[in-house]
Formats: C-alpha cells, structure tokens, sequence
C-alpha cells in the first residue's frame, strides 16, 4: 500500500543469486525491511516461476510441529489425506517450478533449516528464499545482509569521512522519510530549514525502516525539531543498554521505548496486554481479555483507538467479515509490549484470560452450531486460528488445563473441517485424550469427533478403535447421546466397505438416539447419510423423504452447511431417478452456500454431481472440464470424494461416457481447459454466472487476432514465456510482450491460462485467425512492442 524505496542494489543482488543458488536467506535485525525486498523481489521474478510465488509467513507460528502443515496451507495442499504432511509437500513441489518465500524464520530456525533442505533436494524446479535473522546454516545456502537504507553524509566536525553522494540526490533513508511524512503531513517536503533535522533524524535511527516509519507518524503533532530533541532524549538515555546486544537492535528498542513513552499510562498497560494475541484480535477480545486491574471495559475502545493512532496497532478489514475490524501488532512492536507484560508480573494472568476467552468463543461457536450465522462464526473462528492454538497450547502449560483443551479441542469439531485443519484437530484431540483427563460427556464426544475425522481422511482402523472406546462411554448412565454418534460414524464406516445394509441400520439407530436426544445436529447429519445410503440401493422414495426430512429440519432452525450437504445428496437421488433440471438447481443452491464458506470438500462434491448430470444430458464438454477442475480440487485435498468414497463409480462412469462421447484428445483438452480455470471462474460458470470464451458447445465467432497474435497464442498455450517465444520467432523479448498484452485487451482476458484454453478451442474448431489485415507490426518485428491498438 506504500511505495517501496531504494534497494536497487540488494533488488539486483537477490536476483543474481536466486537464479544461482537453490536456497537464498536474506539475514539482518527486525525492522531493517527483509521481508518488504523479499516480496518486491518476488514481484520481479515471478514470470521465471510458472508454478507460482508463494508466501508463508511464520512470525505467528510458535509450535515448529505445524511448520509443515502451514506451508501446506499457503500453498493450498488441504490435508484431509492420511499421507504425512511432508511427504504430501514434497509431492506437491517435486515437478514443479516455484518460488517459496519462509518469511521470519529465526524462532524456527533448525525446523526451517531441515524442511528447506529436505525440500530443495526432491524439487529440482524449487528456489526458496528465506528472511530471518540468523542463516539457516544448510548447504548451498547464499546469504545477503540487508543493510539499513543508504544514509546522508555526516556534517562536517564530525570526524567521519563522507561518502560520495551527489547532492542532488538524496539518501533512501531521507527520501523515505518525505514520502511517508507527505502521506502524514499533506504538503510536507524537504527544505533548506528542516533539512539539517531530517537528515539528523535519519543517522539516529540508522536509516532502519521501520524506525523511520514509526517516527514520522510523530510529525502528526511535532515539528522535525521537536522530533529530533525527543529521539536525543531517548538515545541518551539507552547509551548504557546491554554490551552484548548488537548495536542495531539496541538502537531499534531505543526507537520503540520512545514510542512507548510517548503513549499514556493506560496505553501502554493496553499495549503489554494486547501482545498475548497471536496474529491479530478484534474489540470484543481485547475487551474480554484487556479490560480489569486497571483498564475499565468501557475505556478499551478509546484505548484501541489511541493506539491505532500511534502505529502501535493497525488496523485490518477481512472480505467477508464488513462489521468486525480487527487489529494487529508488528512482530518487533507485539515482542516488545510481551517483555513489559512479562516485567510486570502479569503474563500468567493475561494468557488464562485470553485462554478463556477463546474457550468461551469455541463452547459458544459448537453450542450455536444448529442455526443462523454459520459463516460469519465460521469466518471468526478462521480468523482467530493463530490464537486458538495460543490459548490450546496455554492449557498444557497450566496445571489442571488438559480438561480445558479437550473440551476446546472437541467443540472445534467443525472448525477443523470446514476450515481444512483436519490434521491439526486430530492432534489437539489426540494429544488431550491420550493425557487421560476430563469428563466422560466430553472424552466420549471427543471420541466420536476424533473417529469422524479419522474417517474423512480414509483412516478406518483408527475410527473403528475410538469409536469402541466412546461406545463403552456411552454405555454408562447419563452418555447415551454418545451413542447416537457412535452408530452414525459407524454407518459411514460400513458404507466405505459396502456393507450398505448394515450402514442403513445403524443410521437408522442413530437417527432414533438423536430424536430422543433432541439433537438437531447429529439427526441432521443421520439423514444426509441415509438419504445417499437409500440412493445407492436405488429406494428413490426412502432416500427422497429422508433429504427432505433434513431439509425441513435445517430450514426450521435457519441452518445452512447440513442444509448444503443435503440438498447434494438429494440431487444425487433425484438425477438418478432422471430429473436432471431439478438435480441441477439442487446442486447450484448447494454450491452457492458452500462457495460462501470455503468449504472445498463440498464444494468438490456439488462440482462432481453437476459434472454427472452434464455427462448424462449430453454436454460432454462442461462434464470434461468440470472433471479437469476436479482434479486439482481432489490432488488439493488429498482424497477423492472423501468420506463419500461410494460415489466414486458415478465419476468413473462420467469420465468414460465423456471421454468415449469426445474422442481422446478433445476430451483431454477440454479437461487440460477446466483445469486451468481458477476455483472462482468454476464455481461461476458450474452457477451460470459466467462462461469463458471459447465454449465448443457455442458457435464460435471471428477471431479478432492478427496471423501473428494468433501464431503467439499456440506458443502461450503450450506453455512457453515470453522469453521462449521471443526465441522461438526471433523476435525481440519486448515484442513478445507487447503482442501478449494486445491479445489480451483484444480478447478481454487477464491472464495467460485464458489465451491458451482460447487458443486450444480456436484450434480444434479449425479457426486459425484472421487471414489478411494489419499483423500489428508491419508484418516485420522491429523489436519494439507493437503501439497500443495494434
């Protein structure tokens, strides 16, 4: 959001070395702007890497166990296989050509190490360019010290040589200072009064970006002077710091403690308090965990605002959350606010309140499960996922606190899986249950959770055994409604082995217990299961009233996922019976809540159904490309059709009457197609909202390209670069770009992906461009782009 200044020289520097070495590390204290040239970097060269840039930020990840399991999640591998975390990684980046960015590894440093190293050894295509303050130490590692921003030169007296800088130039570290001071100060500029303060500021701070950035915001309400006389005060005053600490470091506190001073006693008591939150916090937690010895609750709103005012906290909107902002520190700041927590005796304190909060917030988040408001709580609870595992991890360091964490692990259930963080609950869960404490209404209830997540990622024998044990549970006085899950999770167990019989037996039961439990929930989830169970034995009338019986249920309680997930078993039932339109609508209202959700698995499951029906009314083409995107969703989350594995016989008939329908090769391309569309574009075109140019079941239209710009398509849509097809036409790499750009605007397409599935459609209906007109260059290259408008 602000303009990147400087760095030309280290910009250029890690570019050399990333087209060199495997494993870069850009090394250098907190605040010196690593992270920012990691990504302007990264901005460069993404063009180098056509498997993409992806960014894994770990400055909130404290448990080096989930290091794996968070790089899966940036780079959008699910984990609902049973396959280990690293092992599903290093599949993933084996054949690929990416860039992967570590960014704040030094908390982590030696699991930072052995993953980058691990990983640049099974991906030849891999670069990784790491930022922390310490190398990772692995071979082959290229470091760079990131300096502070180029300074001006000393005054004269000072007895420092200045270095040769043109005086009409001015130093980064200045001309950061005067970009973010006119963003403060509307108006503000250099000039020969302020100048001598400015550049006087900027030496204090040793040109540290962050620094820099902290102290403009001070120009709200001081001069440059009043400025500089605050940072001499503070300096003077730190001058006696630690000898062992680096210059630099001290020197960044120093800039922070001023900061600190310059806040109210209350604020800083907010500031200390506020850094227990792990990767941000809205009002309503910094009320509940912030307020009491000596903040009212009434006071934290103003005292938030205050500190958003001061760059301590900053603010941040989240898509789909409009009404809630939230908050967050910068790693240096939060670090900072947590040793003046720690200095005042109160860290103990703040971490059980803020453990208890985020316990109230998941009881409240599984007790209002069955109603209204699912994806905003679900939206929250994703938001809050850094300080869920802050407050579980709190529970085993406190005495006494493993009940806490099994509970909150347990009503975590659905956050686990909509969220996609099936691996990590079946640790929390593990991890409390094998502590051996808490009650048996919730060791029984985290039994029969644990065992449904064990069956979604296939893992049968681990399901079957928990749910033995929650069975002898349930069996006591008082736990028979763990019975009902029980026999549920049983049911799915014997439909993945096609016992269907027995499944619809015990759904049956379970269906009973949870009528007499009064639980909206599990009966819900009974008749989902039922209503795919009677389907696959084709009982249309049993299967039918069962979805609809579910469907009433949720709309009684204004429910939505159970209400999604039925409507797609329901369509299942009815395109089998051979009503393929409603099959449809039910299917897209499914897909409309599940989109809202990011719900990938259900998502996965409407887009399958819909790809059936297009195979049965004879669009094989849509049913092909719908199949193309399928399997990346599947890959994505490790399992096909998880934990409704019995379906996999209507994809596999779908996937031969389309293929024998088109022919081998049309079919691979239209599949090659789907496979390019982003999940968006899908799930839109699956909705009717929006179709991709180039539709073979449409008649398709002049092409509006050159002989050239069609000649450069082909190249783009068999995947070569700009670079390639510049050297494929000997032609100038500028040129390349230029005709790239014009097909675009003359297509109205935003990416490369589009002008290829554009291309391979042209090609297979025989269109192959305009045959005379103007060839956007004269028909000669000149080296030059073509001029706009072609």
């Amino acid at each position: 959001m602000t303009s990147f200044v400087g760095r030309r020289h280290e910009i250029a520097e890690v570019r050399h070395l990333l087209s060199t070495a495997r494993v870069v590390t850009l090394v250098g204290p907190g605040g010196v702007g690593k992270t920012r040239l990691a990504l302007h970097v990264a901005a460069d060269v993404q063009r180098a890497f056509p498997d993409g840039v992806w960014l894994v930020e770990l400055a909130g990840l404290r448990d080096p166990e989930l290091l794996v399991g968070s790089v899966n999640e940036a780079l959008g591998i699910r984990d609902v296989s049973h396959r280990p975390p690293a092992e599903m990684l290093a599949d993933h980046l084996r054949a690929k050509r990416a860039l992967l960015i570590l960014d704040n590894c030094e908390h982590l440093l030696r699991d930072c190490a052995v993953l980058a190293e691990s990983l640049v050894r099974s991906a030849p295509g891999l670069r990784i360019l790491a930022t922390s303050r310490q190398a990772l130490g692995i071979a082959g590692e290229q470091t760079l010290p990131v300096p502070t921003l180029s300074l001006p030169p000393p005054p004269p007296g000072s007895g420092r040589a200045a270095p040769p800088t043109a005086p009409s130039a001015p130093s980064e570290a200045v001309r950061l200072f005067a970009e973010r001071a006119a963003a403060i100060v509307p108006g503000f500029t250099i000039t020969d009064d302020n100048r001598s303060d400015v550049e006087r500021i900027c030496r204090r701070l040793d040109g540290i970006p962050l620094a820099i950035e902290l102290a403009v915001v001070r120009l709200r309400a001081l001069s440059p002077g009043e400025l500089l006389a605050r940072l001499d005060d503070r300096f003077r005053l730190l001058t006696g710091g630690s000898p062992a600490a680096l210059p630099r470091q001290r020197t960044l506190r120093a800039l922070i403690d001023w900061s600190h001073v310059l806040c109210t006693e209350q604020e800083r008591l907010m500031w200390a308090r506020v850094s227990v939150f792990t990767d941000g916090l809205d009002l309503q937690a910094a009320e509940a965990v912030c307020s009491g010895d000596g903040i009212e609750p009434e006071e934290v709103i103003d005292l938030v605002i205050g500190l958003v005012g001061k760059s301590i906290l900053i603010r941040e909107d989240h898509p789909g959350t409009p009404s809630t902002a939230r908050y967050r520190l910068l790693e240096t700041i939060r670090q900072y606010g947590r040793e003046h927590l720690v200095a005042s005796g109160q860290e103990d304190t703040l971490l059980r309140r803020h453990r208890d909060h985020y316990r109230r917030l998941s009881a409240r988040a599984y007790a209002d499960l069955f109603g209204p408001g699912q994806v905003a709580r679900f939206g929250r609870l994703r938001l809050d996922h850094a300080n869920l595992r802050t407050a579980l991890e709190y529970c085993f360091s406190e005495p006494g606190g493993v009940p806490e964490a099994l509970g909150m692990a347990t009503d975590l259930l659905y956050h686990w899986i909509t969220s996609h963080y099936l691996d990590e609950g079946r640790r929390w869960l593990d991890r409390s249950l094998l502590a051996g404490a808490g009650p048996d209404e919730t060791r029984g209830r985290a039994l029969w959770s644990g065992a449904w997540l064990a069956v979604i990622q296939a893992d049968m024998d681990t399901a079957t055994t928990m749910l033995e044990q929650a069975e002898a549970i349930g069996r006591r006085p008082g736990q028979e409604a763990i019975l009902g899950y029980v026999a549920l999770w049983s049911g799915m167990i014997s439909m993945s082995r096609g016992d269907v019989e027995v499944a619809i037996g015990l759904y049956e039961e379970a269906a009973e217990r949870h009528r007499a439990e009064d639980d909206p929930t599990g009966l819900a989830a009974t008749l989902i299961r039922l209503c795919l169970a009677h389907s696959f034995r084709e009982d249309w009338p049993s299967s039918v009233a069962a979805g609809e019986r579910c469907l009433a249920l949720c709309e009684t309680h204004g429910e939505g996922w159970h209400r999604a997930y039925a409507m797609m078993a329901l369509g299942v039932g009815v395109w089998r019976q051979g009503d393929a339109r409603r099959a449809a609508e039910l299917e897209r209202e499914s897909l409309r809540f599940n989109r809202s959700l990011d719900d990938l698995l259900g998502t996965g499951v409407n887009l399958e159904v819909l790809a059936w029906i297009a195979a049965a009314e004879g669009d094989h083409v849509r049913a092909a490309r719908l199949l193309g995107v399928l399997e990346k969703i599947w890959q994505a989350l490790g399992a096909p059709l998880s934990g409704y594995g019995h379906l996999m016989r209507y994809h596999d008939e779908c996937e031969a009457a389309s293929r024998a329908a088109l022919g081998g090769a049309a079919f691979d391309a239209a599949a090659r197609y789907g496979g390019r569309m982003t999940r968006d574009e899908t799930v839109a075109m699956a909705l009717g909202e929006y179709e991709r140019p180039g539709d073979l079941s449409a008649t398709v239209p002049p092409s509006p390209l050159t002989r050239r710009e069609t000649e450069i398509a082909r190249l783009v849509a068999r995947g070569l670069s700009n670079r390639d097809i510049a050297t494929a036409l000997t032609i100038a790499r500028r040129t390349a770009e230029g005709h790239v750009e014009h097909i675009m605007t003359k297509l109205g397409f935003h990416s490369r992906a589009q002008i290829a599935v554009w291309a391979e459609d042209r090609d297979r209906t025989g269109d192959h461009g305009r045959d005379g007109g103007h060839d956007g260059d004269g028909g000669r290259d000149t080296g030059e782009s073509p001029p706009p408008g072609g």
